[in-house]
């Protein structure tokens, strides 16, 4: 039995612009979230000086979660969502399409 599925991933090769900013990490975030139809219930994120981000959602499904080094251009991401798979690769599709990796690694676990 599968409850949810949970991708971790590392993005790499990122451009400083994207992740250096709490308000264009924000943005984006969100924007995935809406987009992979996830039931956003609130988030947090953390401005680092001078530049670097961690934001967390909360999602009724679980929680999105980031973390960005602008210095080494990457992003670290953890996507769980319980019920509908299709939505936790949606919305892993879309942070590649976003953030624009030159490469990534990433571990998809099916829990339960």
């Amino acid at each position: 039995m599968i409850v949810g599925r949970h991708i971790i991933a590392e993005l790499y090769g990122v451009k400083e612009e994207l992740i250096a900013k709490e308000e264009v990490v924000r943005s984006i975030v969100e924007e995935v979230v809406d987009k992979a139809e996830l039931t956003k219930v609130g988030s947090v994120y953390k401005q680092f000086n001078p530049h670097g981000v961690t934001g967390i959602v909360l999602i009724a499904e679980s929680h999105v979660s980031i973390h960005t080094w602008p210095e080494y251009g990457l992003v670290n991401l953890d996507i769980f969502t319980c019920g509908d798979t299709k939505k936790v690769e949606k919305a892993f599709k879309l942070f590649l399409e976003k953030f624009k990796p030159e490469s990534y690694r990433h571990y998809v676990l099916d829990r339960g």
